[in-house]
């Protein structure tokens, strides 16, 4: 919350998820991350694919955003935690990406999500 973001608040802003390292990302039914972001705060929560239901919450320093998450898998009622950072990134196309760096299950991961547009 030193630096200053040069990119738009992730505030309202809906993500779904296009690619990871944890799982095969199911394109029809991708987890779908709704962002919330006041004053450096970051929080949110997200569903589908893998997932049941999720929440996260972190802070936001320029266009870095670190986040804890919970989530109870789909498959199994396991409750998993982790940590994670994230580069905010705008496309050719204007939308916002997510470069996710996290670790889940002891091993660091690697997703993508992308903003969808607004309804």
């Amino acid at each position: 919350m030193t630096q200053t973001r040069t990119l738009p608040s992730l505030n309202g802003r809906t993500f779904k998820m296009v690619s990871s390292t944890t799982s095969v990302v199911d394109h029809d039914a991708p987890s779908v991350f709704h962002y919330f972001e006041q004053d450096g705060v970051i929080w949110g929560d997200y569903t589908g694919d893998t997932v049941t239901i999720g929440r996260f919450v972190g802070t936001r320093t320029g266009d870095t955003i670190w986040v804890s998450f919970v989530h109870v898998l789909a498959a199994t009622g396991e409750v998993v935690t982790g940590d994670g950072e994230s580069e905010i990134e705008i496309g050719d196309d204007g939308m916002l990406r997510l470069v996710e760096h996290y670790e889940m299950h002891g091993a660091a991961q690697l997703s993508v999500c992308v903003e969808t547009a607004a309804a």
